[in-house]
């Protein structure tokens, strides 16, 4: 009991210690603990952040390489520009008619009037033919002629012969007259005379039908074989004319007033027939000639208006001549003729700058045209949201050669990734940078 007791009253005191701090040392615990939380915190934020930003883009791209355009409203003009080059609306090539030696009378450059000789070609062979054919001619010529004497003279026999038998029947008919008279009268002559004489004029009735288609027989082949032997010298005459004017068309002349263009020969030298000699350009009518991508092609139609400048010149109005229905190398051949007066001092293969309106759109949602037009066929798009870029269906229309027509998918002021969205591989939402 006494050794409890005295337990009890010599126990641990530790349980009633108390560890007394210094004021600068609790305030610096505080703060030690504040910074713990604030950083664990700012931990959570960031990788809240990251988790939002990661979600929201997969992928994250430089906006340096991207070309971002606005949505607005406004008219849409849709035109074409290109280079135009200045050609002769009416620039022919001559040609040689048939072999020879060339002797020129000009050279590249000069100025030509209409009639003027530019060449002239020395072809003996055709020359030769000239002087046939007009010998040909003269014979066929003498042959009709006398075709035309023989008709006459056929035609003169057979009018004798039909004469005679006229005059035969006239006879046995009054001397049929007269055995009548006689035997009705006082039986003068008997019954066999008079039946004499009424077989001569039956056999005068005969000669004179016969002389009759004899001489229409007569007259019709006498008019036929001249015919015949007139539209031989008339076909001769058309043989020998093609001659002369071959013969003729060996001096090339200039077809109107202009200027020599490209000489294709030399001096003196020998041609072959159908060989291009010369060319020559009408200065007082010129065309551009431009080239149009195929896709706009369809909407170009003869008649549209156009202009023409050159470098910082006064626009001359223009309207499309004529389209080419082939294409060459994705593009189509197109002529502008001037509308107005031609400008002064044009040259051959001269530079223009050449604008076809094709039509204007009133008061419609345009966007900058750029290769996303043509990706995935123009139903996409991806508008920015902040720094995220949204893939958005989108429909378009018409488009010029600096802006589309959006119909349906945006609205103005979106912003939209016009060009570089082909890196995205149809991503729907990546992180712009």
């Amino acid at each position: 009991m006494s050794h409890a007791f005295q337990w009890l009253m010599f126990r641990d005191t530790s349980a009633q210690d108390h560890v007394i701090t210094r004021p600068d040392e609790a305030g610096a615990a505080w703060r030690r603990k504040a910074l713990l939380v604030g950083g664990v915190a700012l931990m959570l934020v960031l990788v809240g952040w990251m988790a939002v930003q990661w979600l929201g883009g997969a992928r994250s791209y430089s906006g340096e390489r991207l070309r971002i355009a606005v949505v607005t409203r406004g008219d849409l003009v849709r035109d074409i520009s290109a280079d135009g080059r200045v050609i002769a609306a009416n620039s022919p090539t001559l040609y040689a008619i048939a072999s020879g030696a060339v002797a020129l009378k000009v050279v590249a450059g000069d100025r030509v009037h209409k009639g003027q000789e530019l060449a002239v070609i020395d072809s003996p062979e055709l020359r030769s033919k000239l002087v046939q054919e007009e010998s040909t001619f003269a014979s066929l010529e003498a042959e009709a002629r006398r075709a035309n004497l023989d008709a006459r003279i056929a035609t003169l026999n057979a009018r004798k012969t039909l004469d005679q038998a006229q005059i035969v029947h006239m006879a046995a008919s009054r001397e049929l007259e007269r055995y009548r008279d006689a035997y009705d009268g006082s039986r003068a002559v008997s019954r066999n005379d008079l039946n004499r004489a009424e077989d001569e004029l039956k056999k005068a009735d005969i000669g004179l039908r016969t002389a009759k288609e004899d001489f229409e027989l007569q007259v019709a082949g006498a008019q036929l074989d001249a015919r015949n032997k007139q539209l031989l010298a008339e076909r001769q005459r058309a043989v020998l004319d093609e001659t002369r004017r071959q013969v003729d068309a060996l001096t090339l002349r200039a077809p109107f007033d202009g200027q020599v263009g490209q000489i294709q020969v030399q001096q003196g030298t020998s041609v072959a027939a159908n060989a291009p000699v010369l060319s020559v350009v009408d200065l007082g009518q010129f065309e551009v000639e431009i080239k149009v991508p195929e896709s706009f092609a369809r909407d170009l139609g003869i008649g549209m208006a156009a202009q023409l400048t050159s470098g910082a010149g006064q626009p001359w109005p223009a309207e499309i001549s004529a389209v080419s229905p082939e294409v060459v190398n994705g593009e189509v051949m197109a002529r502008l003729r001037f509308s107005d007066e031609q400008p002064p001092g044009l040259r051959q293969n001269q530079r223009l700058a050449a604008r076809v309106l094709m039509d204007t759109r009133r008061d419609v949602l345009k966007l900058e045209r750029g290769p996303f037009a043509d990706q995935a066929g123009g139903r996409y798009a991806y508008v920015l949201d902040g720094s995220i870029a949204v893939r958005r269906p989108v429909s378009l229309g018409v488009s010029s050669l600096a802006e589309i027509e959006v119909l349906e998918g945006l609205q103005p002021g979106d912003r939209v990734v016009v060009s570089g969205s082909d890196q995205f591989g149809n991503a729907q939402r990546v992180k712009i940078h």
